[in-house]
C-alpha cells in the first residue's frame, strides 16, 4: 500500500465503535443515538486520508466494541495493527487515543444536555 494520501474510500481503514448506552449514564438510551451522531461528526476528521470512522449504538452486546473492515471485510486487530503500520501509527495508541477522545466527548454530550 502506497502512502498516496488522502486513499480512496474503498481503501481505507473504517473503524467501528460501538458506544453503549451505559456510558451515557443511567437515561443513556434516551441519548445513545444521538450522542453517536454527535461524536461521528468529531470524529470524521480525524485520520481522514486513510481511516472512515462508524461511532455506532452497541445494541447487540455480541457484537465487540471496536471492528475493522478494509472495502467491507472484517479484518483482524493483527490485521489493522499492519495497516496502520503503515502510516507509523501503533495500533495500541490509535485505541488509546480514540478512548480518551471519546470520553471527552461523552463529557461534552453530557454537559449539553
Amino acid at each position: 500500500m502506497k502512502e498516496n494520501l488522502p486513499l480512496p474510500e474503498d481503501k481505507k481503514l473504517v473503524v467501528v465503535c460501538r458506544v453503549e448506552a451505559g456510558c451515557l449514564g443511567a437515561k443513556g438510551g434516551d441519548h445513545i443515538e444521538a450522542f453517536c451522531h454527535f461524536a461521528q461528526k468529531e470524529y470524521a476528521a480525524l485520520g481522514s486520508d486513510y481511516i472512515r470512522w462508524e461511532i455506532v449504538p452497541r445494541h447487540d452486546k455480541s457484537l465487540p466494541e471496536m471492528q475493522y473492515r478494509v472495502n467491507e471485510k472484517k479484518i483482524s486487530r493483527d490485521q489493522a495493527a499492519k495497516y496502520l503500520n503503515v502510516f507509523k501509527k501503533k495500533l495500541g495508541e490509535f485505541e488509546d487515543h480514540m478512548h480518551d477522545k471519546l470520553g471527552g466527548l461523552i463529557e461534552q454530550y453530557l454537559g449539553r444536555i
